[in-house]
């Protein structure tokens, strides 16, 4: 591997290159999958943020906010107009009832089906490349820096 203040290649350049394109092919993938099953990409992804979510099948806001990496105010948005499309439904914590719980509905739940089972062909497709592609790119990267970016 190449030292911290080691100069960058064109080979380096080009692993990390052929890495985003290939995700970006499956993100592209995946949010014409989403528009075709009738919803935006977002929603997608915030149908698998709730029911994804470690431990449990509902998030507050602010968990919302945070998988999806948007501020509080646009995850409250998000959840309004999914929860006027039926695809999520709110509830109020019983320990805190200032904290409110979002929960995928019956048709957010067959829906995220649906779109998985989508996603998972996709993902058998082109996973390998993707895995390959992400180690090639990753041995490249400067032992001393972390997946964050700051020094190890």
């Amino acid at each position: 591997m190449a030292a911290k203040d080691e100069p960058l290649t064109k080979s380096d350049y080009e692993a990390l290159a052929e890495f985003r394109y290939a995700l970006r092919k499956f993100l592209g993938f995946s949010e014409d999958a989403a528009s075709k099953h009738g919803v935006t990409p977002q929603q997608y992804q915030a149908l698998l943020a709730i029911e994804g979510f470690p431990g449990r099948n509902w998030v507050t806001i602010g968990e919302l906010a945070e998988q999806m990496r948007i501020a509080h105010h646009s995850a409250v948005g998000l959840a309004d107009r999914m929860e006027a499309i039926k695809l999520v439904k709110r509830s109020t914590a019983r320990d805190d009832r200032r904290r409110v719980r979002v929960s995928l509905s019956s048709k957010g739940l067959k829906l995220l089906d649906k779109l998985y089972r989508v996603h998972r062909n996709e993902v058998r497709s082109c996973g390998p490349q993707l895995t390959a592609l992400l180690q090639k790119a990753a041995a490249r990267i400067p032992a001393k820096i972390s997946v964050a970016g700051s020094a190890g």
